[in-house]
């Protein structure tokens, strides 16, 4: 069976809205899911260390999940853990200030999707991260938290753990 495992971004919860609706659908696809809890941890290396420890013992075949920071904390971690694939949601790539801790693309596959309309990360980093590593990249009509693409996510996110799950 495989493990889909969510990061949360940075002001957000282990089962905000998102979480919660993309853990249920791939729940519905035969998939384990479970989300960190990384709240009162504002360091991102911190964060990534603390998924390497939870996802040590994961034997299944695991997709990493993360949103904004945690879109960067999933692609940190997953060479490490020998992922099957990445799919994260406008990640916190190329952030000024820490541009160097923006992480080599692992290699598996990688999905991307992003809000023109963000105004926290700007979509120029995820085609900057996209191009690098050609992953796949969707850009939609949304802001940073893409609350309300939730059925347009769910649509990618159900193709993506369809192909890394046969």
């Amino acid at each position: 069976m495989t493990t889909v495992l969510f990061s949360h971004g940075q002001e957000s919860g282990p089962w905000g809205t998102k979480i919660r609706a993309m853990a249920d659908l791939v729940k519905s696809r035969g998939c384990a899911a479970d989300s960190i809890d990384y709240q009162g941890i504002a360091d991102p290396t911190e964060r990534v260390n603390k998924l390497l420890a939870v996802a040590a013992d994961i034997d299944d075949p695991l997709i990493l999940v993360g949103s904004s920071m945690g879109g960067y904390v999933a692609t940190a971690a997953a060479e490490a853990l020998g992922a099957a694939g990445l799919f994260v949601l406008a990640p916190a790539y190329y952030m000024p200030g820490f541009e160097a801790l923006t992480p080599e693309p692992p290699s598996m596959p990688i999905c991307i999707v992003h809000g023109w309309r963000d105004d926290i990360v700007p979509v120029e980093n995820s085609i900057r991260f996209a191009r690098n590593c050609r992953a796949e990249l969707h850009l939609i009509d949304g802001d940073h938290r893409l609350t309300s693409n939730i059925e347009e996510i769910s649509g990618y996110l159900t193709a993506f753990v369809e192909r890394i799950s046969r």
